[in-house]
């Protein structure tokens, strides 16, 4: 939940111009070979529009004519595909074959919050075995929510000889026997990153994996394994980033101490992102920090010798007296990420009043609105805020409110994307927000516990998300929560006219207001609702829209088998879902949780049987 990557490059794999998409995708005359005249005009326009780099001015390139479709499909290097089964491995690569880097994105968001079984499906197996025979130039590859196992690792590892970077995001099923094979067998890698993955192997199953990266000069500039659960071979470690001269991003995991992260460090003064681990004495580094190990002061002298240093991460389990180690390199710091960690206001002020040049902070509520007032004395730079809760319980008592939320919209008058989890708010400080920060892409307020309002005032907080959706114009993704009546969703839909994700979680009055919303925002991508009480009417007003979404994603609302059935039988290139508890009744006449999406691939058949597909 805490550490969400940024989305990658908007290569839609749905219907119109992404993977298997476009007009005359799939069908015999589009593909049928052009005359000669015409193949001229082909090659020359393949050669324009191999500059050209957007994939929003790609995908209306391939809508243009047939003509155009195919010169964009020879010329396409990076395939975006933001639902795995929005569309079939074999078509996929039957339009684009000459691909050399796919992200591919699996289970949908609210996974990250458990709301999606952990064997719903999102399977790697089926593309990568289509992808070793179609993309044998393959260079890079991004996962995201994809169970992937072993055998599929050592498949990828096997048929990309020129394999260069993995980045696994939110996945499962592998293990350290996985990550061995990769480091074994593609000589040419460059990065090879695991974010939030969950990596845990049976004690007696643990690889040595580090080990079996090669034993000359790397090629590596990333290396990041803080979710990996076992130890590993540290003096390998060390070994390996000595010998990786071109290493940049380093992120190790809990069991290194901070005296082993400072002979790292020493190994590689050229790093410019570090996530430092746990950042304290570990046990097992215990006889280290006896036998001479590091004082903060040898820690600190490492730090101002990395002078190249522009983001910090990690800092899991910190023991708050090696934080000063950190004070030389604050300055030249950007981006800094205390979402681990555990700090107060006063641990915090210290470090927080030497980064005059951070422009993303993610920091857990423990620092209370204090820290926050002194993030917004000092920070006049910053672009994204995270603000996460370190106890999720609705029933919790948060440390951050709106007294935080108006000192940092005073502060950072450059903000363009927050996140803000609190137990209470005002409609003041969120319309105080909107007036001071309106360059504002993304504004998240989670207001945990359901349907809470105004905590001075007692009214709903309509007044202060309207003011963020009518005073911020380039506003593309919002959350909201706390108690809202239908005047709030009229806001968005009335003057949301460029959001593209929208989030709702124990918030809403009646159908009206998701009527609202998918009736005026006619650019939305993403809905996701989760407790609120919208029903079938609600579902059906969206039928004109559904088509242009990637996703639909409703949990715990009133929604019935009949309106359900109703979306599947008048949209049948949409594919409705309906996922069961595994303890649910079969015939209870609720639906727990539907997830709808585009397809051209059809139903999928590896649904387990907790999902109905109508």
């Amino acid at each position: 939940m805490r550490r969400e990557r940024c989305d990658m490059s908007e290569v839609e794999g749905g219907e119109r111009g992404g993977a298997g998409g476009g007009d005359g995708a799939g069908d015999g005359v589009a593909d049928a070979p052009p005359p000669f005249s015409d193949r001229v005009l082909e090659n020359v326009l393949e050669n324009v529009l191999q500059f050209l780099s957007s994939p929003r001015d790609r995908n209306a390139a391939s809508l243009v004519c047939r003509s155009w479709y195919r010169a964009e499909a020879q010329t396409r290097r990076e395939l975006f595909i933001g639902n795995c089964y929005a569309v079939s491995p074999r078509r996929a690569t039957e339009r684009f074959r000459c691909i050399r880097a796919v992200v591919l994105k699996g289970k949908p968001r609210f996974a990250d919050f458990n709301l999606v079984p952990s064997n719903w499906g999102a399977h790697f197996h089926p593309w990568v075995s289509t992808m070793a025979a179609a993309y044998p130039w393959l260079e890079k590859l991004c996962l995201k929510r994809i169970s992937v196992a072993d055998g599929d690792l050592s498949l990828l590892a096997h048929s990309f000889p020129n394999f260069k970077e993995l980045s696994l995001i939110c996945c499962e099923g592998f293990g350290t026997a996985g990550l061995a094979i990769i480091a074994e067998k593609c000589r040419h890698l460059r990065v090879l990153d695991l974010i939030e993955d969950c990596v845990e192997d049976e004690e007696d199953e643990t690889v040595d994996w580090i080990s079996r990266f090669p034993g000359t000069t790397t090629s590596l500039e990333s290396l990041g394994f803080d979710c990996v659960g076992s130890a590993v071979n540290f003096e390998a470690l060390e070994a390996l980033v000595a010998r990786s001269p071109a290493l940049r991003w380093l992120r190790v995991n809990h069991h290194v101490s901070v005296e082993q992260l400072r002979r790292l460090m020493a190994r590689a003064p050229q790093l410019t992102h570090l996530g430092t681990g746990s950042f304290g004495s570990a046990a097992a580094a215990a006889p280290l920090l006896q036998g001479g190990g590091s004082s903060v002061e040898d820690l600190a002298w490492t730090f101002a010798a990395s002078k190249s240093l522009v983001c910090l991460s990690g800092f899991r389990d910190v023991e708050p007296h090696y934080l000063p180690a950190i004070h030389p390199v604050c300055a030249n710091l950007t981006s800094l990420n205390f979402s681990f960690a555990e700090v107060t206001a006063e641990e915090l002020e210290p470090v927080i009043r030497r980064c005059h040049n951070l422009q993303n902070f993610w920091v857990l509520d423990t620092v209370g609105d204090e820290g926050l007032q002194a993030v917004a004395a000092t920070c006049k730079d910053l672009r994204e805020l995270k603000v996460f809760p370190l106890d999720p319980r609705e029933d919790s008592e948060g440390s951050v409110s709106d007294v935080g939320l108006i000192a940092i919209s005073e502060g950072c008058r450059k903000l363009r994307s927050i996140l803000y989890f609190c137990q209470q708010m005002t409609n003041a400080a969120v319309i105080t927000m909107s007036q001071n920060c309106q360059d504002l892409v993304v504004f998240r307020l989670c207001i945990m516990g359901r349907r809470r309002p105004d905590h001075w005032t007692g009214e709903p907080m309509d007044e202060g998300f309207g003011a963020i959706v009518m005073n911020c114009k380039k506003l593309r993704r919002l959350a909201v929560s706390g108690l809202l009546t239908d005047k709030a969703f009229a806001y968005i839909g009335e003057y949301g006219k460029l959001v593209r994700t929208l989030s709702v979680a124990f918030a809403g009055n009646s159908d009206l207001g998701l009527r609202y919303v998918l009736e005026g925002c006619n650019k939305l991508q993403k809905l996701e609702i989760r407790d609120s009480p919208f029903g079938d009417s609600a579902l059906l007003s969206g039928l004109h829209h559904y088509y242009n979404m990637r996703f639909v994603w409703m949990s715990s609302c009133k929604l019935s088998p009949r309106g359900c059935k109703v979306v599947a039988q008048m949209l049948p290139l949409l594919v409705v879902e309906v996922i069961r508890d595994r303890d649910e009744d079969h015939d209870n006449e609720a639906v727990s949780k539907l997830y709808m999406y585009r397809s051209l691939a059809g139903s999928r058949n590896d649904a387990p049987s907790f999902v109905e597909i109508l």
